[in-house]
């Protein structure tokens, strides 16, 4: 009976065939459009689209592409939609899927922006996606169950999953530290699985030293190539190439994500390079948490107002938008390059057994992180004011329950039951949710 039950366990689960680029195309733009809520929400709905409905990537692919892209510097879920696209449509999947999740964000970062500058007034903006972060937290938390479900199936890994998340949401420990002590966990501790691929799980492309070159040196002339323009045609400490550079070194340090970052692009974005006040960068960072896309976009809000309001020898508008388009570029074109160019390298290492016992740790320290940005996401969403509570080196974020949002919190329970009970899918639990707050923003009384 045990032999059995382990051989359901860790038999792989059956793929798909591989879909078009049509097919990805159509999918990758319901999952750019859909992608509100932070890292946790938007790895939610890729998996469901490309694990649970398409069945284009199996459960164990999916989390092993997750923890590699964990690893990297810069925004893991644009680079986890890349990654999901490379393995599903080679290198024009990974692409497509990778643009098509940025696009619709910057898109929309883009025209709040220049409300914000030409008019200071973005109450319409916040009224349409008020309701929607309350839906967010839903989706956060069917993801958390998720994960967490096919990633914590020992002792081991419900003891990494729980130090993990203590170690950031009560000590602020640096996130790569996590990742590294979790692997280290893993792999003197822990136990790899007992499996072979599965033929139609096989790797989606041929790791080779010249393809890696190849792209290495296409993808570093391209992420390049706008920034140096720049300098050869701009005159030196102009506005576009001061963006490029700091953006362009903001991206390939920003281990942990958007959050890690914040504190050090606002010290030199306000107090160094005085692109905005503190007061804006603050509403910079809600524009990004209520708009889709990556929470790095608000990297995108910075370089407009920066554009906007430094000399250039264009228009305010052109060169706010040049700036915003520059700061964008050098943001995620390095993403692309660390998935193109690692990813068939990973895959070729599936089936090595000590990195397994690695990265099946990572994956329990993921989970954790998960349930650190749900709480997070959960507490500010909530509650209008928070704070910290410190006691020597334990940090606590704190809720004023006062300041609780009643109707937010009914919104959320909406939202829960849609989710959960009514098994209602994310594009209508966001429209329900978005029609309620935008009419609770608007009605009076």
């Amino acid at each position: 009976m045990q032999t059995d039950q382990h051989s359901r366990e860790t038999e792989p689960a059956q793929v798909n065939a591989r879909p078009s680029l049509a097919e990805i195309t159509r999918v990758s733009v319901k999952v750019g459009l859909l992608s509100f809520g932070g890292p946790a929400a938007q790895i939610s709905v890729m998996h469901q689209e490309f694990v649970e409905n398409r069945k284009w990537l199996s459960e164990d692919r999916f989390l092993h592409a997750l923890n590699y892209c964990m690893l990297l510097p810069g925004p893991e879920a644009q680079q986890m939609a890349t990654y999901c696209g490379w393995l599903s449509g080679r290198m024009l999947g990974g692409l497509i899927a990778g643009l098509l999740f940025i696009l619709p964000g910057a898109f929309a970062m883009a025209v709040v922006s220049y409300v914000y500058a030409a008019y200071a007034d973005t109450s319409v903006i916040a009224a349409i996606f008020y309701g929607v972060k309350a839906g967010v937290l839903a989706i956060v938390l069917q993801a958390l169950l998720r994960i967490g479900k096919k990633a914590l199936k020992s002792r081991l890994a419900w003891i990494i999953c729980g130090a993990s998340f203590c170690a950031l949401f009560f000590f602020s420990v640096p996130f790569p530290l996590v990742i590294i002590g979790a692997g280290l966990l893993g792999l003197v501790l822990g136990s790899a699985p007992n499996t072979e691929l599965a033929d139609e799980d096989a790797p989606a492309a041929k790791a080779s030293a010249a393809s890696s070159v190849r792209t290495l040196v296409v993808g570093l002339a391209l992420w390049g190539a706008p920034p140096l323009a720049a300098a050869v045609l701009l005159a030196p400490g102009n506005v576009l190439v001061e963006v490029a550079e700091f953006f362009s070194l903001l991206a390939v340090v920003s281990f942990g994500g958007a959050y890690a970052l914040l504190s050090y692009m606002a010290q030199v974005a306000v107090e160094t390079k005085a692109w905005l006040g503190a007061g804006e960068m603050l509403d910079g960072l809600g524009l990004a948490e209520t708009t889709p896309g990556p929470l790095i976009l608000v990297t995108q809000f910075v370089g407009f107002l920066a554009g906007w309001r430094e000399p250039t020898p264009f228009s305010s508008l052109t060169g706010a938008c040049l700036a915003a388009a520059m700061t964008t570029w050098v943001t995620f074109a390095p993403s692309f390059l660390f998935v193109l160019t690692g990813a068939p390298w990973m895959e070729r290492l599936r089936g090595n057994r000590k990195l397994a016992k690695a990265l099946n740790a990572i994956t329990a320290a993921v989970a954790g992180t998960i349930l650190n940005l749900a709480i997070w996401f959960a507490v500010n969403v909530l509650f209008a004011e928070t704070r910290t509570l410190s006691y020597g080196a334990l940090e606590v974020l704190w809720p004023d329950v006062t300041s609780l949002d009643p109707i937010l919190a009914g919104i959320a329970l909406l939202a829960a039951f849609l989710v959960f009970a009514a098994k209602r899918g994310m594009a209508t639990v966001l429209a329900v949710t978005a029609a309620l707050g935008f009419l609770a923003k608007t009605l009076p009384g």
